[in-house]
């Protein structure tokens, strides 16, 4: 019997104090070199910056490692500055958003921002006037309608593809993905082909509403539907057990054991809807006074009023165009943000 050799375990690779004050040190040159070769070329930009800065760095790490640990070593080092390389490409521009629309949309904000209108002073007046009251409320309206409309429908509509799964399920599928996919601008064209041009009926929020509920129940009905397949078999099969009937288990067991996945699907649709603008230029008719009644008059919101005071021209415009699109941004953050925490709660407690 030949013997068996004992093989010695390959230690790992630990990283000295001193390899790290070289790394640092090479990034820190490769930054530089790249500075250089934007101002002596005919490149600008930071997307040109980051692109050589990943180039010298990645080759300058792969051929220090090749000579400290060999040639895999020098593979694994490419690898790895690459992935590190396209993380830094990936948050670059979402950083640069996220300061751009900060420092310029708090410039128009002031104490009477949120509580006075542009009924009195147009978007090219001084920044210590007028204000978006108006639009703040005509998107809460438009919301909430949207809600009221799309919610119902779209749950419904994920159960009966998750629970009955009758004739059409396959078609009714197929109609909320291709709906997913329809331009926000057609369904304002629809409503406002259908419902306003040639009826009699003007422009209101009730309209605009209906418009964001056609763009809505496709992300609602979807998300529900993701979330209804994740509730386990078993405790359908233990209501059913029980003596209920199908919809008092679904009513008492399935809806309550997917009740903030259901939540998460809300809060995405209304995140769907809270930036668009075409929908609302064709049924709402925008506003500049405040407009308490959704179901008559037009009525502003905060995409139109960023559209408008962007077409102004006027640096006040501009600004004030910004401090709309910062309290947008806020918005959606915070409902992605509380999607996201809602995500990661048990399906079954």
């Amino acid at each position: 019997m030949t013997p068996v050799t004992a093989v010695s375990p390959i230690k790992p690779w630990r990283p000295t104090r001193r390899d790290y004050i070289v790394q640092c040190g090479i990034l820190v040159g490769s930054f530089f070199a790249s500075y250089l070769v934007i101002e002596n070329t005919g490149f600008a930009g930071r997307l040109p910056l980051v692109i050589f800065f990943g180039i010298f760095a990645i080759t300058s790490l792969a051929i220090l490692s090749g000579m400290k640990r060999g040639k895999e070593a020098a593979k694994d080092a490419v690898m790895a500055g690459a992935a590190y390389t396209g993380i830094f490409a990936l948050l670059l521009p979402v950083a640069s958003i996220l300061w751009t629309v900060t420092s310029r949309g708090t410039a128009a904000i002031y104490s009477g921002f949120f509580t006075t209108d542009m009924s009195q002073d147009p978007f090219s007046s001084t920044l210590d006037v007028g204000g978006i009251k108006h639009a703040l409320i005509g998107t809460i309206w438009l919301i909430v309608i949207a809600l009221i409309i799309s919610v119902p429908l779209g749950i419904l509509t994920a159960l009966y593809l998750t629970e009955i799964k009758g004739p059409g399920s396959a078609l009714i599928r197929f109609l909320v993905q291709a709906m997913s996919g329809i331009p926000s601008i057609v369904a304002g064209l629809f409503i406002y082909s259908a419902l306003i041009s040639g009826t009699g009926r003007g422009f209101s929020g009730f309209m605009g509403a209906l418009a964001l509920s056609i763009l809505m129940i496709p992300t609602v009905a979807r998300t529900a539907e993701e979330v209804l397949k994740l509730v386990p078999p078993d405790l359908r099969e233990a209501g059913l057990a029980l003596g209920a009937t199908q919809w008092k288990t679904v009513a008492l067991v399935v809806i309550p054991a997917a009740k903030s996945g259901l939540v998460t699907a809300v809060i995405l649709g209304v995140a769907r809807i809270a930036g668009e603008t075409a929908p609302l230029l064709f049924t709402t008719g925008g506003a500049d006074d405040t407009n308490l009644n959704p179901f008559d008059g037009n009525m502003g919101s905060i995409p139109f009023y960023i559209w408008k005071a962007l077409i102004d021209g006027s640096p006040e415009a501009a600004s004030r165009a910004w401090a709309g699109i910062f309290i947008l941004m806020l918005a959606v953050l915070a409902l992605f943000a509380l999607a996201r925490f809602l995500s990661r709660a048990k399906i079954v407690k």
